[in-house]
Order: structure tokens, then C-alpha cells, then sequence
């Protein structure tokens, strides 16, 4: 027969208080005799030196050759990479926010473009001359990865020298390329979904001496293309896409395989042959077009892919198609952590294996079918625009984890606070793990407590205030140490500061929170001093979304970033490196915070030059863009001043006051002034 045990919720915590307190007396026990027998003293941390900010924000890995440390701890932009010449970024942004360009602020370095665009040609032209390859390379740039005007103009102008060209994935980005476009043997691929119309002035830009190839996406482009060209009397130069069978990886990885969203199987390649043939067009068929996803970080996913390319474009030549080019498409990756691996955010290669991997390997298989090699292009997108661009943005306060130490526990209080105090005090670096869980449960008893109505509010506050100062007191001691428990691996970020942010993050890193992308993010300045805080970046967006809490670092990734304490009175800034591509077009209108202001900064031997400034949304024109009438608006308000004063609820002055408000914030940058 059992025995019916009954015991008040007051004795049960009690007990379980009991317990943890002999507990804790053994450890302090312990303790006192660890303590006696260590006679050393902890070593006298040095300086902080700017070579630690480097190691720390690997600005090396992912920098070079653009963006470095000064000697008084500012971050430095050399455009022009290894050529010489460097820019301050701290003292730029300083300058101009003298000119009224408020943050954030999106800079673009125009060498920088430019540098790249060289970088990728001359790795190119050196595989070439290596493998003695007789044909040449043509890159394009896909014209979606940053539509941006001046941008376009500009690297149209910096490839000239290289016939550099452009890719157009819509009927929008082909009217761009056309009017852009105007190198002379510069080739316009034609990407992406087609109707007549596209197809139709893809054909007669010819009679403008562009060079454009329409390359087929879909079964159904195959006839409409033959139709047009009938239509016209114009031969194209056409190519196709094709879906391959190496599996490409990370996000994008579905980019190729049967079930990927653009390209032609192997059957449908065949019969677009025989359609060709049938219509008098095959000396049309001219290119092979492959893609195998954006960000590709691992080399062998490229070798293999060119394997399975160079074999089923030597096939089509065999079939009578008048082969000429080869395009690779995108994929080239850009290192966003700088480690240097396969990690999604890295890549395990540079630029030039790639080249030499693509030559290579299309050049053996050529030469063994006796074909001549063909014109090589790619569409490196990403590589090219990533680096030109650097968003930075201030912080405007930043909230941390209460860390002020209450007082000793006074006579009469709750048994839970003395236990919770002598866990603080006895806490240390040989017994933190145990007394770490300790304090979590002193701290679950003092909630249960306080539910029951056995605890007041104040004494919960000053539990829950122990509690923190125990898990501070553990996280500065696991910060000293190689391995961290498993079960303390989330502490950090618990205990991390929030630093709120003058940015959108749905409009000016889009990928952050759609695609969990990784960009460099760190302080441009105070890089002499160590950054004593860690925390999370939350943005001006009422959305829990709108938020950065996942960092580059070298052994995967970081859930909080190394930051220093704000300074009362003083701004302090932080940029955003690589964001070049994709960012500005994808970003939308989350709480209406527009585009931000944007500069384009050349260098020139006396400095630099400021060669655009683009202003940012003003509130009237993200109003406009959801069919607001800001002229509406200003009347709706007047009118009910006017009813307000009349049954005297406001006075004059503050109606006008009201009035003027309203109608001068229309008119001003949709972010916070700084």
C-alpha cells in the first residue's frame, strides 16, 4: 500500500532550494581549496592593436585588395586595388555628411568596377596564352544583377577596351542594353522568358550593329524564333540553354537537372536542332548556354559542369549546328567570409583557377574531336559588382542586458535571493558550467515563487538581476577559453547587446534576411580599440524580421558581432561590404523606407571626385508609390486643424505648428536624421 505524500508549493521550493544549497556549500568547499592552491596570476592582457581588428573581422580574407585598417584604426578603400591609391572611409563619410547626404549611405567606387572588370579579362586572357587556346574571351555582364543607370554606363565604358557586353534576362533589361550598349563587337545575350516582341527587337537591333543571341529557354521559343525570322527576313544568331546533369550546390544548387526552371533537356536540345534544320536556320544555331546557379564555392563543381558542357556542345557541332560560343553563365563566387573553403558564403578558388579550369578543359576536348575552339563567355555578375559597392550606416542607441549588481540580500528576504547571491560570489572558472546551471534554477524557483504569490515583484526583479550578473560573470570567463560547453554555446547570444541601426534591412539587404546571405559587416572606425560589446543589429522596421544576428566568421558563423560601447555625443558608424549585386533592385518598401542616397566616388591625383549623387526617397515619393496623394494628405490635415481650433482643442500656434511639420517631413529622406 503506497503512502500519499502532500507538500505546499512554499515546501516544495524550499526543498528544492535546500538541496542546491548543500550542493552549493560542497563546490564552495572545493572552491576554497582550489583557491589555496593557485598561487599564479592571470597574464596582463596587452593593447589592443589594429592588427587585432584585422584577425578579428578577417578584413583580410575578404577584403583584399580594397579595403584595409589604417594606423588610426579607420577602415581604407583602395579602388584601384594593387595600383595604388586609397581613400580614408571614416573621413569620406564625414565629408559628405558635410555635404547634407544624410545616412545611410550607399557609396560605389567606380575603380573598383572597373579594377574587376580588368581582373576578369586578364585572367582570361592568361589561361588563354597558358593553354594556347586559339579562340578569345567576350564576358557580359547580366544586366539583373544591378540595374542601376550610372552603374550600367559605367561598365559599359570600363569594358570597351575588352569588347565587354551585356546579358538582358527580361524585355525591361533588353530596352536597357540597347540603349547602352555601344561597343563596337560587344556581343547582347539574350536571356529569360521571350514573347514576339522581345524576339522581334532582339532580331532588328542587328540593323543597329548590335551583336545579340537569343538564347532559348523554353520548347516554345524554338518555333516563335523560326515565325519572327520568316517574319523579318532577318537570321539570328541563336543559342541554347541547357539543363545539365551536374548538380550544382548551396542555394542555388537546383539551378540545373531536369526539374530546373529555365533551359532545355537533352531530347528537347535535339529536336530544337532538327527544327532548325527543317526551317533552313541550323547555320543559326550558333551557342551553348549553360548555368549551374550563382555563388558556386567549390571548383569541382565548375570542372565538372565544363566537362558535361564542352561535351554536349562538340556533340552539336558533330550534328551539323554552326558552333561558335560557348557561355558558362554565372556562378563565378565571391568570398564573402574570406575563409577560403566550400562554405556557401566562400569559395575554395580564385579567378584564375576558374579560367584556367574552363580553357583547360574545353580546349582538350576540342582538340579531340578536331573542332575548332569556340568564343568564350561568361556571365560574372556577382564578381564583378559585389566589391564596388559599401553601405554605411550609424547606430543610433543600443540596448543592453541589465548588468547593475543589486545590493547583498537584506534580512527577510526570499531564501532564493541569498542562494542566487552566494552562486554569483562563489562563482569561477573552475566550477562555472555547474553553478551556471545553478543560477538557472534559482532563477526558474523565483519565477514559480513569484507566481504562486509567495515572491514580491521587487524581490523578482532583484532574482532576475542576480541572475544576468551569473551569466555575465560566465560568458567573460568562456570567452577566455578555446571550448565553450555545448550547452553554453547559446549564452552569448542571450546575452548580446541590441545596437539599433538607422537602415532597412528589406531594403538594403534583401538577402540577409530572405536568403540567410552573409555580408562583411563592421565598425569603419575605432579599429585601435578593442570592442568590448557583442551584439545583434536590429534595424528601424517594426518587424521582428528586420534584424541581423548572423555574422561572417572563419569556423562557420557567428551569432553576434564584436562591437564597441557608443559614445555619448558621438557617431558611430558601420559598413556593409560586397552588397554590390543584387541588393538595390531586390530591396522593397517595408515601412515605406525607401532608397537610400547613394554617391559614386572616383579617385582623381588630388583625391577624389564625386562623380554622381543620386538622392535618396523622399517620403512623398514612396507615398506615390502606394497611390497616395501627399497634396490629399496635407489638406486632409489642414481641414482638421481648422475643426480642432474651432472647437478648441489646439491653439493657432500649435495648428500651424502641426501643419508646417507634416508638409516639411513630406518632403525629407524617409530614414532618421543623424
Amino acid at each position: 500500500m503506497g503512502v500519499e505524500l502532500t507538500v505546499t508549493a512554499n515546501e516544495l521550493v524550499n526543498l528544492s532550494s535546500n538541496g542546491h544549497q548543500a550542493e552549493l556549500n560542497q563546490q564552495n568547499q572545493h572552491k576554497d581549496k582550489k583557491k589555496q592552491s593557485s598561487s599564479h596570476n592571470p597574464p596582463t592582457p596587452r593593447p589592443w592593436r589594429i592588427e587585432d581588428s584585422e584577425a578579428l573581422y578577417r578584413i583580410e580574407g575578404w577584403g583584399q585588395p580594397y579595403f584595409s585598417i589604417n594606423a588610426a584604426g579607420h577602415v581604407t578603400v583602395s579602388p584601384k586595388g594593387d595600383r595604388g591609391g586609397s581613400l580614408d572611409l571614416f573621413e569620406l563619410v564625414q565629408s559628405l555628411k558635410q555635404r547634407n547626404l544624410g545616412l545611410p549611405l550607399l557609396i560605389r567606387f567606380s575603380d573598383i568596377l572597373e579594377d574587376r572588370i580588368e581582373r576578369l579579362n586578364a585572367c582570361f586572357a592568361q589561361a588563354i596564352a597558358r593553354y594556347n587556346y586559339s579562340g578569345v574571351y567576350h564576358g557580359v555582364f547580366p544586366v539583373k544583377c544591378n540595374q542601376q543607370r550610372h552603374l550600367i554606363e559605367d561598365l559599359v565604358k570600363f569594358g570597351k577596351p575588352n569588347q565587354f557586353g551585356l546579358e538582358a534576362g527580361s524585355k525591361p533589361e533588353l530596352m536597357i542594353a540597347l540603349a547602352s550598349l555601344d561597343t563596337p563587337g560587344a556581343l547582347l545575350i539574350c536571356n529569360g522568358y521571350k514573347d514576339q516582341e522581345y524576339i522581334e527587337t532582339a532580331m532588328l537591333a542587328q540593323k543597329l550593329g548590335q551583336n545579340p543571341i537569343i538564347v532559348l529557354e523554353q520548347i516554345e521559343e524554338v518555333d516563335l524564333v523560326i515565325q519572327v525570322s520568316q517574319q523579318l527576313g532577318i537570321k539570328p544568331i541563336v543559342g541554347v540553354r541547357a539543363k545539365l546533369s551536374t548538380q550544382g550546390m548551396g542555394r542555388w544548387g537546383s539551378s540545373t537537372g531536369d526539374r530546373a526552371k529555365f533551359g532545355l533537356t537533352i531530347p528537347e536540345i535535339i529536336h530544337a536542332l532538327d527544327r532548325f534544320r527543317d526551317a533552313n536556320l541550323l547555320d543559326s544555331l550558333q551557342l551553348l548556354h549553360f548555368h549551374i546557379g550563382s555563388q558556386i564555392s567549390a571548383i569541382n563543381v565548375i570542372k565538372d559542369a565544363i566537362q558535361e558542357a564542352s561535351r554536349i556542345y562538340v556533340e552539336l557541332a558533330l550534328l551539323g549546328a554552326n558552333m561558335k560560343y560557348l557561355d558558362v553563365g554565372g556562378g563565378l563566387g565571391v568570398d564573402y567570409d574570406g575563409s577560403q573553403t566550400n562554405f556557401y558564403a566562400s569559395k575554395n578558388y580564385n579567378m584564375q583557377n576558374y579560367a584556367n579550369d574552363i580553357v583547360a578543359e574545353l580546349k582538350d576536348t576540342c582538340e579531340e574531336n578536331n573542332l575548332t575552339v569556340p568564343t568564350l563567355i561568361s556571365e560574372s555578375g556577382r564578381a564583378i559588382a559585389s566589391h564596388q559597392s559599401v553601405l554605411i550606416f550609424d547606430v543610433l542607441s543600443s540596448s543592453e542586458v541589465p548588468s547593475i549588481l543589486p545590493e547583498p540580500p537584506q534580512s527577510g528576504e526570499s531564501q532564493v535571493i541569498n542562494y542566487l547571491w552566494e552562486t554569483y560570489q562563489s562563482l569561477n572558472q573552475d566550477n562555472y558550467q555547474e553553478f551556471y546551471h545553478d543560477a538557472a534554477q534559482f532563477k526558474e524557483e523565483a519565477i514559480s515563487r513569484f507566481n504562486l504569490g509567495i515572491l514580491s515583484l521587487r524581490e523578482r526583479a532583484k532574482a532576475e538581476q542576480l541572475y544576468w550578473a551569473c551569466c555575465q560573470k560566465v560568458l567573460d570567463i568562456t570567452r577566455q577559453q578555446e571550448y565553450v560547453p555545448d550547452e553554453l554555446e547559446d549564452l552569448q547570444k542571450i546575452m548580446a547587446s541590441i545596437y539599433y541601426i538607422n537602415l532597412s534591412v528589406f531594403q538594403s539587404a534583401p538577402d540577409c534576411w530572405a536568403i540567410d546571405q552573409l555580408f562583411p559587416i563592421m565598425p569603419i572606425h575605432r579599429l585601435d580599440e578593442e570592442p568590448t560589446r557583442r551584439g545583434i543589429l536590429a534595424d528601424l522596421t517594426c518587424d521582428s524580421d528586420g534584424k541581423i544576428d548572423r555574422f561572417i566568421d572563419l569556423r562557420d558563423v557567428k551569432s553576434v558581432l564584436e562591437l564597441h560601447p557608443l559614445k555619448s555625443g558621438e557617431s558611430y558608424y558601420l559598413g556593409m561590404f560586397l552588397n554590390g549585386a543584387y541588393q538595390e533592385i531586390m530591396g522593397n518598401l517595408h515601412n515605406l523606407f525607401g532608397d537610400t542616397n547613394a554617391v559614386h566616388i572616383q579617385l582623381t591625383p588630388k583625391g577624389y571626385q564625386i562623380k554622381h549623387v543620386v538622392k535618396g526617397d523622399t517620403m512623398n515619393e514612396v507615398l506615390g508609390y502606394v497611390q497616395y496623394d501627399t497634396e490629399d494628405m496635407v489638406e486632409s490635415i489642414r481641414q482638421r486643424c481648422e475643426q480642432a481650433l474651432e472647437e478648441k482643442h489646439i491653439s493657432l500656434a500649435e495648428s500651424q505648428r502641426l501643419l508646417q511639420t507634416y508638409e516639411k517631413s513630406l518632403s525629407k529622406y524617409t530614414y532618421l536624421a543623424s
